[in-house]
C-alpha cells in the first residue's frame, strides 16, 4: 500500500502517565510484551531517523514539549512526524517526566518511538560471494549485543545470527548501543540445533563456520578469509562455545594475547574477528586527500 493510500496517524498531546497507550508503550520494558507485541522502543533522533530512512514501521512517535523551545529542533521533529503521520503512525506530545518514565532514566532524549520488530528467515542467507556473517551462541548482555550488531555494520557483515537463549536485540539497552546499526544489520533467530543443520548446509556450499575457543588450533590472524563465504562464531561470555557448536567448525582459532587477562569481553573479541575476517574488505578512509 502506498504512503498516500495509508489513513494518516493523529496528534495527541499525553502528560499522564495512567494513559493507557503510555502504559502499554511503558509494558514494552519487558521482553514478553515485546515478543507478543512484536514491538520496542528506540530512543533519540539518530535512531528515529534511521528507522524511518531504512523503511521500518514507526507506529508511535512521542517527543517533548520542550521542542517547541528549539526551532531548529521543533522543525527536525515535525518532519519526522510527518512522515511517521504520512505512513500512520500516531505522534504523542508530552512533558519530560512522561518520557522519564517510559525510557527509565533520567536524561531520557526528548524523542521516542515505538517500532515494529523485524527478524530475517535463516534460510533467507545465502552462502555466496565473500560475504561474513556473525552467529552469537546464547549472548547474555544487551550491551554487548548492541556493541556487536554496531561493529558489524561498521566493518561490512552482512547481518547477525542470534543462537539459543540470546538477549533480545530488541532490549532498550541493545538498541542504545547498535547507533542506530540495528536498522541496517538483518538479524536472524534459531535454536542451536537450527544453527547446527544450517552451519552443514553452509558448508557443503563451500563456506567456513570460524569459531573462537581457548584451546583453538590456529592464531585467528593465521586463517585466509579471502577464500569465500564465512560465518566468524562466537560463544556465551562465560562458558564459550557448547561442545556441539564447536564440532561444527571448519576451524577453531584463538585470540593471541600477551598480558596478564586470560580472556576478553565479547563485543571486544568479536571486533578482533571480524577486523581480521573483514580485512581484505575494508575500504581505505584517507583523511589527508
Amino acid at each position: 500500500m502506498s504512503e498516500s493510500a495509508v489513513r494518516p496517524g493523529r496528534v495527541e498531546e499525553i502528560t499522564s502517565t495512567s494513559n493507557p497507550r503510555i502504559k502499554s508503550i511503558k509494558a514494552l520494558a519487558l521482553k514478553k510484551n515485546r515478543e507478543n507485541e512484536k514491538l520496542f522502543l528506540a530512543e533519540g533522533m539518530k535512531l528515529v531517523t534511521d528507522a524511518l530512512a531504512t523503511g521500518w514501521r514507526v507506529r508511535t512517535l512521542i517527543h517533548s514539549k520542550k521542542l517547541f523551545d528549539d526551532a531548529k529542533l521543533k522543525s527536525r521533529v515535525e518532519q519526522l512526524a510527518t512522515t511517521v503521520r504520512a505512513r500512520g503512525g500516531d505522534v504523542f506530545i508530552t512533558n519530560d517526566k512522561l518520557l522519564t518514565s517510559i525510557t527509565r532514566r533520567d536524561n531520557a532524549q526528548m524523542v521516542v518511538a515505538v517500532i515494529e520488530q523485524k527478524f530475517i528467515d535463516v534460510q533467507d542467507v545465502k552462502c555466496v560471494d565473500n560475504n561474513t556473517w556473525v552467529a552469537l551462541d546464547r549472548v547474555r548482555d544487551p550491551g554487548n549485543l548492541g556493541t556487536i550488531i554496531r561493529t558489524a555494520d561498521a566493518l561490512g557483515a552482512k547481518g547477525v545470527l542470534l543462537i539459543g537463549e540470546t538477549t533480545d536485540p530488541f532490549a532498550l539497552e541493545a538498541v542504545r548501543a547498535t547507533m542506530g546499526s540495528l536498522f541496517h544489520t538483518p538479524i536472524a533467530r534459531l535454536s542451536e540445533d537450527q544453527f547446527l543443520a544450517y552451519a552443514a548446509k553452509w558448508k557443503s556450499a563451500g563456506g567456513a563456520v570460524v569459531g573462537t575457543h581457548l584451546e583453538g588450533a590456529v592464531d585467528h590472524r593465521e586463517i585466509d578469509y579471502d577464500k569465500g563465504p564465512q560465518i566468524i562464531l562466537m560463544g556465551n561470555e562465560q562458558k564459550g562455545l557448547t561442545e556441539s557448536l564447536s564440532n561444527a567448525c571448519s576451524q577453531l582459532a584463538y585470540i593471541a594475547m600477551d598480558g596478564a587477562a586470560d580472556s576478553l569481553n565479547l563485543a571486544v573479541a568479536t571486533g578482533i574477528m571480524l577486523f581480521e575476517a573483514r580485512r581484505h574488505a575494508l575500504k581505505s578512509n584517507d583523511r589527508s586527500k
